[in-house]
C-alpha cells in the first residue's frame, strides 16, 4: 500500500502539486489520470522517490519514503518495478539480457539462477521464443511485454507504469491492460500506472485518481465515474461521443 499525505511539489514560481492525498492499494489497478499539465507525470515520480515533496509526505506499507536513511530509501526503491512510456529497451541487449539487467545490477543471483527467473517471467507475459532477438526485431506490443516482465524480474511490491499503452493499437492495448491487471493480482503488487487511454480507464480502473490543475479533483472506481456530477471530470473523460454514450447506456441500465 502507498499512502500520499498533503503531497506538495514545486519547481521554481511554478506550484505543480497542491496537496494531494490518496491511498493506492496492494492487489489493484491504481490509475492517475488527468489532462497535460495537470501534475500527474510529477506525481508519479514523486510516488517512485524520483521527487522529493516540500510538504507532505509519501509511504509504503507504512515507511515514510523521506524519514529512512539512504541505504533503507536505496533497498526501498530496489522493491520497485517501472514500465517506461517507450518501453526503455538498450536497443544492444538481446530481450534475455535486457529482462536480465535488474539482476545483474541488485542481486547475488547465479547465473543460473537468473537465467531460470528470465525465463520464468518471459514465459508469464507470453514470450517463449524471443529470448535472443533484438527489440528491433520485434513488435511494440512484444517490447511493452518485455518491459513488463524486466519491471517484474526483481518480485517487485511496487510496480509503476508511465503510459504503459502509448502507441499501442487498441486490441494490443488492451492485451497489456489485462496483463498488468493479472500480475497485480497474481503476485498481490501495489500498481500504480499513469494513463490517459480512456479504454484503460474502463477496463482496469479498480481506482482512479484524476488530478486538474495540481489537485486531486475526484477519485473513485470506473463504475463510480459513471455516476459522478464533477464536471471536471465529465468533460475529461466524456469528451468523445462513444463514451458519452456507453455513459447513457449504464445510467439507463441502472434507472
Amino acid at each position: 500500500m502507498i499512502v500520499a499525505e498533503n503531497v506538495h511539489k514545486s519547481f521554481g514560481d511554478s506550484h505543480i502539486l497542491k496537496g494531494i492525498s490518496t491511498v493506492f492499494e496492494k492487489g489493484k489497478t491504481n490509475l492517475i489520470i488527468g489532462q497535460s499539465g495537470s501534475g500527474k507525470t510529477v506525481f508519479l515520480k514523486s510516488l517512485l522517490g524520483l521527487f522529493t515533496p516540500e510538504e507532505g509526505s509519501i509511504s509504503y506499507d507504512g515507511k515514510i519514503y523521506l524519514n529512512l536513511q539512504k541505504d533503507d530509501q536505496r533497498k526501498l526503491r530496489q522493491k520497485m518495478g517501472m514500465v517506461f512510456q517507450g518501453s526503455a529497451l538498450f536497443d544492444s541487449m538481446t530481450v534475455e539480457e535486457n529482462v536480465m539487467f535488474p539482476l545483474k545490477m541488485f542481486s547475488n543471483k547465479s547465473r543460473a539462477e537468473m537465467k531460470e527467473r528470465v525465463d520464468f517471467v518471459l514465459n508469464r507475459v507470453n514470450l517463449v521464443d524471443a529470448h535472443h532477438k533484438y527489440p528491433s526485431e520485434i513488435s511494440g506490443g512484444m517490447q511493452k511485454r518485455v518491459a513488463i516482465a524486466r519491471a517484474i524480474v526483481n518480485k517487485p511490491k511496487y510496480l509503476f507504469c508511465d503510459e504503459p499503452n502509448s502507441g499501442l493499437d487498441p486490441n494490443t492495448a488492451m492485451v497489456i491492460d489485462n496483463l498488468i491487471k493479472e500480475i497485480t493480482e497474481e503476485y498481490n503488487i501495489t500498481t500504480v500506472i499513469n494513463t490517459h487511454d480512456m479504454n484503460s480507464v474502463m477496463e482496469i480502473g479498480e481506482k482512479i485518481v484524476f488530478l486538474k490543475n495540481g489537485y486531486k479533483e475526484w477519485e473513485g472506481t470506473k463504475h463510480e465515474i459513471f455516476k459522478t456530477d464533477n464536471e471536471a471530470v465529465t468533460n475529461f473523460v466524456y469528451s468523445s461521443e462513444l463514451f458519452k454514450k456507453v455513459r447513457q447506456m449504464y445510467l439507463e441500465e441502472r434507472a
